[in-house]
C-alpha cells in the first residue's frame, strides 16, 4: 500500500550530461538537499528522474550550480542559436587549426618558441576552455571526472613545458567529445523518431466543421477526421468509414489491418485508403505510442548487469590508477632521486589513462539501440536486464490458448447422444456458457451467434461455476451439465459411446466438452481453435537460435495438447492444467534452468511474472499486458521471438567485445605508461578512440534487420 502513495518522478532535461563521473557529481550534489528521495539517470537520454518533496525550481538552480544547464521536459531545451548547435564544431576546429599550425612552424620550419608557444596556448584556450570549465565544478564538487582529469593533464604538462603535448591531448579530447556527441546523438535522434511518429495537430470535427487542433487540446470523445495517407494523430475508435491501416509502427506487422466501424485505431499508424472518422479514447499523454516511448526510455535507466558491473569497475579503476599516478610522480624523485620531470609525465599519462570513458559509455549505447530498435520493430522491452537474461535462455514456455492458437475457437462437431437436435442441444450450452468467463464458452457463444441461436430468452437459474471442470445451472426448468471429461467421471455419467467420441475427437486435435442432465448424457461436444499460422514456422526458428526446449502448458486433455504439439513442434507438454497449475509449473521449471514464458498478457499474469522473462503477445492497447509483462510483442507474429532471441544474443555479444576492448586497451598503456613507454597523445588517442569504436559498435544494432 505505501508504494501506492509515493510521489512520482520529476523528469529533468540535462543537456551535455554523457557520462557516469558527471552523473556521480550530480547525484553528490543533489543528494545533500532534504526532501529528495531518489534519484535515476538516463545518460544517453540525458535525463534525470528525481522522486523529491521539494520544488522543481530548487532542483534547477542545485543543477546549475553543478555546471549544466538545465530544464523540465515541459520546456524541451532545443539548440535554437547558431552558436548552440556549432559552437563545439567551430572551438574544435578552430583549436585543431592552430594545434597543426604550431606542429608545423616547430618541425618543418623550425620556428622559435616565441612563435610556436602562443600557438599552442591559443589552441589549448579555445579547444579546452569547456573542459576545464566542468573540470573546475567537478574539483567544487570534490569529485575527479574525465574534464578534472583532463584539465590537471594539461596544466601539469603546460608546467613542464610540454606546450605541444598539451595542445595535443586538448584538440584530441575536443575532437573525441565531439564525435561523442555527434554519435550518442544519433541514438537520441533513435528515440526522437519515436516522438516524431505522432502528427503535432488533429482535424477535429466540432458541430458542422473541422478544425486543425495541437493532439494535446483534443478531449477524449471528441472526433477526429484521418484523410487517406495522413498518420493517425491519437488512439480512438472507428466510427464511420472503411480503410486499411499499417500498423508497423505499433505492432511491427508488415501487411496492412482493415479497419471498419467498432474498430481501435492507434495514434502513429497510417491510414492508407479511405477516409476515417474516429471517436478519441485517449489523450495525446496516454496513447499506447505515449506508454511505449515512455517505456523505452524508462527502460534505458534500469541497469543491466554488464552495466552494473561496468560502473563497479569504473568506481574501482579510476581512484585506483590515480593513486597509482600520484605515486609515480612522488616515489621515484624522493626516494631514488630519479628525474622529476620525466616521472611527473609519465603521471600525467596516467592521469589521462584514469578516465573510464569508453568503459563506461560503451553499454549504455548498446542497450539503447538494441532497445530502440526493437520497439521500430512492435517490441517492446522493460530494461536491458531482460535482454541480457533472454541471450542465456534454453527453455521457452507458451499458452496454448490465444497464444498458440487464435483465440477465437467455435464448435466443430455435436454428436447427440439421446433425442435432442442439435439445435436443442445448441442453445442449453449456449444459455449455460453465456454466464462463464472460460475461452470455451465463447466458442460455444460464437456458434450460436452464427447458427442464429437466440438464447437471451432461455430461463437459467442457480448458475454455477466450477473452476477447471465445467458450469452447471437449471435450463428451462431442468438440471444440465457441460464440461470436460474429468467433470463427467465424478458425476458418473460417462458411457463407452463418450469415450468412442471422445477418442475420435481428441486424436483430431480437438478439445471435447460434454452436456449431461440428472438422467444420462445428451451429447459430446468437439471445439477447435485454429492454430496461429506462424506457430510451427515460430517453434522452427526458435529452435535453430539455440533453444533447446519447448514447453506448452493448457488446460486441454492430453491426448489434444500431444497432437497439437506434434503439429507445432513443440518438445514437452504439460496438459489438463487448472490456472494455478501453470505457476506450479513454471517454478518447477526454473529449479532447472532460466524460462522464458509466452502468453496473451492478462490471464497468464502470475505465470509471466513468475518466469525469469515474461513476454506478453498481442498486447497493442492493452495497459494491463504491457505493465504486467517484461517484454510485450504489441502484434501476433510469433517469428520474431526469434528476431527478439537473437537481437538479445547479438547484445550480449556486442556488449562483451566492447567491455573487453576497452579494458584491454586501458590495460596495455597502464603496462606502458609507467616505464615511460607511453605518451600523453598516444594515451588519448588510445582512449578516445576506443570510445568511439566502441559507441560505433553499439550503433550496429540499430540497423539489425
Amino acid at each position: 500500500m505505501k508504494e501506492k502513495t509515493k510521489k512520482p518522478y520529476s523528469t529533468f532535461l540535462i543537456k551535455g550530461l554523457c557520462c557516469s563521473d558527471e552523473e556521480m557529481i550530480l547525484r553528490k550534489r543533489l543528494s545533500k538537499l532534504p526532501h529528495i528521495h531518489d534519484l535515476k539517470f538516463n545518460l544517453v537520454a540525458q535525463k534525470l528522474y528525481i522522486r523529491h518533496s521539494t520544488t522543481d525550481d530548487r532542483i534547477l538552480t542545485e543543477i546549475e550550480a553543478a555546471g549544466f544547464k538545465a530544464n523540465t521536459t515541459n520546456r524541451l531545451l532545443e539548440d535554437r542559436s547558431f552558436y548552440d548547435k556549432y559552437g563545439q564544431v567551430l572551438f574544435t576546429t578552430t583549436s585543431g587549426t592552430l594545434w597543426t599550425s604550431g606542429l608545423i612552424a616547430q618541425h618543418a620550419f623550425g620556428a622559435p618558441d616565441s612563435i610556436t608557444i602562443p600557438l599552442f596556448v591559443l589552441a589549448i584556450a579555445l579547444g579546452g576552455w569547456r573542459i576545464a570549465k566542468k573540470g573546475m565544478y567537478a574539483i567544487k564538487s570534490l569529485s575527479l571526472d574525465m574534464n578534472a582529469l583532463m584539465t590537471i593533464a594539461v596544466v601539469g604538462a603546460m608546467a613542464i613545458g610540454e606546450w605541444a603535448e598539451a595542445a595535443t591531448v586538448v584538440f584530441l579530447f575536443s575532437l573525441a567529445l565531439l564525435l561523442e556527441t555527434l554519435s550518442t546523438g544519433r541514438a537520441r535522434r533513435a528515440i526522437r523518431s519515436l516522438i516524431d511518429l505522432t502528427p503535432p495537430t488533429a482535424r477535429v470535427k466540432r458541430g458542422i466543421i473541422e478544425e486543425s487542433v495541437p493532439v494535446q487540446d483534443v478531449c477524449i470523445g471528441e472526433r477526429i477526421i484521418i484523410k487517406p495517407g495522413d498518420r493517425i494523430p491519437l488512439d480512438g475508435e472507428v466510427t464511420t468509414g472503411m480503410s486499411s491501416v499499417n500498423q508497423a509502427p505499433i505492432t511491427g506487422e508488415s501487411k496492412p489491418v482493415e479497419k471498419k466501424k467498432g474498430a481501435r485505431v492507434f495514434a502513429g499508424t497510417i491510414n492508407l485508403q479511405g477516409m476515417l472518422e474516429v471517436q478519441v479514447s485517449a489523450t495525446s499523454e496516454n496513447t499506447t505510442l505515449a506508454h511505449i516511448i515512455h517505456l523505452v526510455e524508462e527502460a534505458q535507466s534500469k541497469r543491466a548487469p554488464a552495466q552494473q558491473f561496468v560502473d563497479k569497475f569504473a568506481r574501482i579503476y579510476t581512484p585506483a590508477v590515480l593513486v597509482l599516478a600520484v605515486g609515480v610522480a612522488v616515489f621515484p624523485p624522493l626516494a631514488l632521486g630519479l628525474p622529476f620531470t620525466e616521472w611527473f609525465y609519465r603521471a600525467l599519462v596516467l592521469l589521462v589513462i584514469a578516465c573510464p570513458c569508453a568503459l563506461v559509455i560503451s553499454t549504455p549505447v548498446t542497450l539503447v539501440s538494441a532497445l530502440t530498435n526493437a520497439a521500430r520493430n512492435g517490441i517492446l522491452i522493460k530494461g536491458g536486464v531482460y535482454l541480457e537474461t533472454l541471450a542465456s535462455i534454453r527453455t521457452f514456455v507458451f499458452d496454448k490458448t490465444g497464444t498458440l492458437t487464435e483465440g477465437s475457437s467455435r464448435i466443430t462437431d455435436i454428436v447427440p447422444l439421446n433425442s435432442l437436435s442439435k439445435n436443442e442441444i445448441l442453445t442449453i450450452a449456449a444459455s449455460l456458457e453465456r454466464y462463464s468467463e472460460h475461452h470455451i464458452a465463447g466458442a460455444v457463444l460464437r456458434t450460436a451467434m452464427d447458427e442464429n441461436i437466440p438464447v437471451d430468452n432461455v430461463s437459467i437459474d442457480r448458475f454455477q461455476s466450477v473452476t477447471g471442470k465445467g458450469v452447471t445451472g437449471i435450463v428451462n426448468g431442468k438440471r444440465y451439465v457441460i464440461g470436460n471429461h474429468s467433470f463427467c467421471e465424478e458425476e458418473g455419467k460417462c458411457s463407452p459411446g463418450i469415450h468412442r467420441e471422445l477418442d475420435r475427437l481428441e486424436s483430431e486435435g480437438k478439445t471435447v466438452l460434454i452436456l449431461w442432465d440428472d438422467k444420462e448424457p445428451v451429447s459430446v461436444i468437439g471445439v477447435a481453435d485454429e492454430l496461429r499460422p506462424d506457430a510451427r514456422e515460430a517453434m522452427q526458428r526458435l529452435h535453430d537460435q539455440g533453444v533447446h526446449a519447448i514447453v506448452m502448458l493448457t488446460g486441454d486433455n492430453e491426448k489434444t495438447a500431444q497432437e497439437i504439439a506434434r503439429q507445432l513442434g513443440i518438445d514437452a507438454v504439460r496438459a489438463q492444467l487448472l490456472p494455478e497449475d501453470k505457476l506450479t509449473e513454471i517454478e518447477a521449471l526454473k529449479l532447472k534452468q532460466k524460462v522464458a514464458m509466452v502468453g496473451d498478457g492478462v490471464n497468464d499474469a502470475p505465470a509471466l511474472a513468475a518466469a525469469d522473462v515474461g513476454i506478453a503477445m498481442g498486447t497493442a492497447g492493452s495497459d494491463t499486458a504491457i505493465e504486467t509483462a517484461d517484454i510485450a510483442l504489441m502484434g501476433d507474429d510469433l517469428t520474431k521471438l526469434a528476431y527478439l532471441k537473437r537481437l538479445s544474443r547479438k547484445t550480449v555479444q556486442i556488449i562483451k567485445q566492447n567491455i573487453i576492448l576497452s579494458i584491454g586497451i586501458k590495460l596495455v598503456f597502464l603496462i606502458l605508461a609507467v616505464p615511460g613507454y607511453a605518451t600523453l597523445w598516444m594515451a588519448i588517442t588510445a582512449d578516445e578512440g576506443a570510445a568511439l569504436i566502441v559507441i560505433a559498435n553499439g550503433l550496429r544494432l540499430l540497423r539489425m534487420k
